[in-house]
């Protein structure tokens, strides 16, 4: 009989829980159970509901132990990166956390350069700069005096405190830590100096813990609530691209130069290279590229990319307005809409929160000069066609920082499905696409915890089962050529 394992994989818009039935040599999914997830905007402040999605991590947890019972190991979370909770005197839970979105940390970059040297923050932590980073969210509440902050004595990241509301323990697991800015990835700790000079509290800042560790079974309560005995919680690679990248169907050569990347494709995009050591130098720090921990203490050197949150987007703002857009149709709508006429920079700081995407997507284009899309299909192939642009262009960023071509492009996650991005990929950056698996990121918090069980030795093999188990699909380049004039216009974007 398999041995069960539980993933709560929490996205920025939608979580489930996932079992995965192991049998020694495949690896099996179903999804037991899902739920809505997104930001709460309250008081002009953009939240998470914590004790919302508790209820939900609960009720699947109950789900999953009505089918399974007695099968089931361990559980894991993965969420996304940056976010996180505050504790205070007597594990207190101090407010909703914010959501990464909120307007508190527009301008903040510059604020914090005042303060410690953009330089100086990239050589102690070899982070991409993005305005959410926990570090300068950070910054703006300690700006703000926030009463939290002066308050707070524990830090936990999102999936941190899903695991000690889960089993009572308190860590910070380091693929996770590593989205911060506030960790220095060569030394393998905190960068407390940095910490310290910005005049945040470091002491907040936990025992960082690697992926696969065990924190010990479910705490009483939970697992009298959730009818549920027996069961560990072991923590995965929890920011969702680390348990991704782990499901990358890839063989790896020890020590060898990397030749193939990843796209983990979802509301974001992420697309990076698996590194032995984080490559923190100047080329880096000028394309702007990050270093983030991976499983079996690899590095994901990686570029975060604006992705399917604008069609994602578009489609919420046109479905409250009546029209019921499935992604299927949109996809159809698309597929209608002359090619390559309108391109957008994805990472544009309009498109980061807009009130209407598919408004703030048309105002680019009448700004610099472009056709303006005339229709629903023209602006979701718009925005379709410029991801695919910035792909290529983040594609030769990489092979300069490994020094050498890649051959093949592994895209994961739910944007597998669409089939004209993952197509519109392949001949944008003329490289073959291998697309799947499309639950990556479940599929590496479940392998993650077979690891932690000795049911799977390595990482490798781990990745050797996830071949045997699930099916990928393979995109040629074919029009290659109509890219190139296209891709010219597309960096004369950049200044915009």
């Amino acid at each position: 009989m398999s041995k069960v394992y539980i993933a709560i994989d929490m996205g920025a818009s939608s979580g489930r829980h996932v079992a995965g039935l192991f049998d020694g040599a495949r690896l099996e999914l179903a999804e037991v159970h899902r739920f809505e997830n997104g930001p709460v905007h309250a008081a002009g402040r953009m939240y998470w509901d914590l004790l919302g999605q508790w209820t939900h991590v609960r009720n699947g947890l109950r789900q999953a132990a009505g089918t399974y019972g007695h099968r089931i190991a361990s559980v894991g979370v993965d969420t996304w990166g940056v976010d996180f909770v505050l504790l205070g005197r007597g594990d207190e839970l101090l407010g909703n956390p914010y959501h990464y979105r909120d307007a508190r940390t527009n301008g903040i970059l510059d604020r914090a350069f005042a303060i410690v040297p953009r330089d100086e923050i990239f050589a102690a932590t070899g982070l991409q700069f993005m305005q959410f980073n926990t570090l300068f969210q950070l910054l703006a509440m300690r700006e703000r005096h926030s009463p939290l902050l002066s308050a707070a004595q524990s830090l936990l990241m999102m999936p941190d405190a899903f695991h000690w509301l889960l089993s009572g323990e308190k860590a910070n697991e380091f693929t996770n830590a590593t989205t911060t800015q506030c960790y220095d990835p060569r030394k393998r700790a905190w960068a407390i100096d940095l910490v310290d000079r910005l005049g945040i509290p470091s002491t907040i800042l936990g025992r960082v813990i690697p992926p696969g560790t065990k924190l010990g079974p479910l705490a009483k309560a939970v697992a009298e609530d959730t009818h549920l005995s027996g069961v560990n919680v072991v923590v995965p690679g929890t920011h969702d691209t680390a348990s991704a990248v782990m499901a990358v169907p890839a063989a790896s050569k020890p020590g060898a130069r990397p030749d193939w990347c990843y796209i983990s494709s979802g509301t974001w995009s992420l697309m990076g290279v698996e590194t032995p050591a984080p490559v923190v130098n100047d080329l880096c720090r000028e394309l702007n590229f990050t270093n983030e921990g991976g499983v079996g203490g690899t590095t994901r050197l990686l570029k975060n990319i604006a992705g399917l949150w604008l069609v994602q987007e578009c489609r919420r703002i046109w479905n409250q307005s009546g029209r019921n857009f499935g992604w299927h149709d949109l996809t159809l709508l698309a597929a209608q809409a002359p090619p390559l006429c309108s391109i957008i920079n994805p990472d544009d700081a309009a498109f980061l929160a807009p009130a209407d995407m598919s408004e703030a997507i048309r105002d680019y284009c009448r700004r610099t000069g472009q056709t303006v899309p005339d229709s629903e299909g023209a602006v979701i192939r718009c925005a379709l066609e410029s991801l695919a642009l910035k792909y290529r262009q983040v594609l030769g960023w990489l092979e300069q920082l490994v020094g050498g071509r890649i051959d093949t492009i592994h895209i994961v996650g739910g944007g597998t499905q669409n089939h004209q991005l993952c197509q519109m990929t392949a001949d944008a950056c003329n490289r073959r696409v291998v697309a799947g698996p499309v639950e990556a990121t479940a599929i590496g918090n479940l392998m993650m915890q077979s690891v932690a069980a000795g049911d799977v030795a390595t990482i490798a093999e781990a990745r050797e089962v996830i071949r045997r188990s699930f099916s990928v699909e393979t995109y040629e380049p074919t029009n290659a050529a109509a890219w190139d004039g296209v891709y010219e216009r597309f960096l004369g974007l950049q200044d915009h």
